[in-house]
């Protein structure tokens, strides 16, 4: 049975070129970056060459970039390193309500530890105002973390606007990129932006590497603590290999970030205006109203659960808005706060598009998953 891959939200399959750079680094670069000999040099170029790649993606210094294991440590470094910088335990930060956990859990940890947090809502589309987010700060106020982009809805959020309003009230501001990178253009200069999380595994690098974009001046408190790597910020010898193959895969973002927004956009149309007509009734689709990227689409089927669509279709690969159980059903906390109702939710599925996608596989797919639905409302 040939899978049809629409759940490019949820990881991505490591590109050729990637692979194909990350090889030596196994096999006869091995040595360990901080060792003096000529093996260790090579591998310490190689990374300095990755930091570069990653540093012209999103447009900062190449001295900006601190590489970690992915990004659920980034959001760590980024929300610990600033909480806890300093003598006193104490302050304030703010989130939104649909952060992904790696963002919500460092918080609600903190929280334990006597900051105080603020989690502020979003609109129907899942869009954070910021205007609710200056209404949110306060003059103890250390941190803001709202995500560029939703990994559910797809929807981008209004950064730049909030991080003007961040310079203002001089309150650093972090977002999650992760589901950004390889989907749209990043500029952390054109964001205004003091932190960005990427995560390797969401742009065609491998699981288990991501980076931290640091600017310049900003102190953070390791949260590992060893050896002075990465500027002192994250411990621990550097996992050459992986690091070389985000280097590539942002390297390859770079050079054809606008052909991926062309390709990934037109198929994702094609998928919903297919749909769409086939089913017959109008869908809604989570964030309509917003700033998407390009390549994801969230629709809510009636009548049915996405539980039961998915399941009926072991041909697709794609995720649903909502864990159903015998007597509950459990929304995700991002369709929650859009005010979407438990049926809503549980007839959500997200079908999300990558660079490798083709046209004929999103025909296919329509045809299984409408056969499937209208199955479904049958039986």
């Amino acid at each position: 049975m040939k899978q049809i891959y629409l759940d490019y939200n949820a990881t991505t399959p490591v590109a050729p070129t990637v692979v194909e750079a990350m090889q030596p680094f196994f096999s006869n670069h091995y040595g360990n970056p901080s060792s003096r000999h000529a093996l260790g040099c090579a591998a310490a170029e190689g990374i300095e060459d990755a930091r570069m790649q990653v540093a012209q993606m999103i447009a900062c210094d190449r001295e900006d970039i601190v590489f970690t294991s992915g990004g659920t440590e980034s959001n760590n470094l980024a929300i610990k390193g600033v909480m806890l910088s300093g003598k006193q335990l104490a302050g304030h930060m703010i989130i939104s309500a649909i952060e992904h956990p790696s963002v919500v859990a460092p918080a609600k940890f903190l929280q334990r530890l006597g900051i105080d947090l603020t989690v502020v809502g979003c609109d129907a589309d899942g869009v954070v105002s910021p205007e609710a987010v200056y209404s949110a700060m306060r003059a103890d106020t250390k941190l803001i973390s709202i995500m560029h982009s939703n990994n559910e809805t797809g929807v981008i959020q209004p950064i730049a606007d909030i991080s003007k309003l961040c310079r203002r009230a001089g309150v650093v501001i972090h977002t999650d990129a992760s589901q950004s990178a390889g989907k749209v253009p990043l500029s952390v200069t054109d964001l205004g932006v003091d932190l960005m999380t990427l995560a390797g595994h969401k742009y065609y690098a491998p699981k288990g590497i991501g980076a931290l974009f640091v600017r310049e001046g900003l102190v953070l408190e390791p949260v590992l603590h060893g050896a002075e790597h990465e500027q002192g910020m994250r411990a621990g010898t550097e996992n050459t290999p992986y690091i070389i193959g985000l280097g590539e895969a942002s390297a390859r973002s770079s050079r054809a970030i606008d052909d991926a927004v062309s390709h990934m956009s037109k198929l994702r149309d094609r998928l919903f205006n297919r749909i769409q007509a086939e089913v017959g009734i109008p869908l809604k689709v989570n964030g309509i109203g917003a700033e998407r990227l390009p390549n994801t689409l969230s629709i809510v089927f009636p009548e049915v659960t996405g539980y039961e669509l998915l399941n009926a279709i072991p041909e697709i690969c794609a995720s649903t808005g909502a864990a159903c159980h015998s007597d509950a059903v459990d929304m995700s906390p991002t369709l929650r706060a859009m005010g979407l109702s438990r049926e809503e939710a549980a007839g959500t599925v997200r079908f999300s598009l990558g660079w490798f996608s083709r046209e004929e596989e999103i025909d296919q797919a329509v045809e299984l998953i409408v056969g499937a639905w209208e199955g479904l409302r049958v039986s």
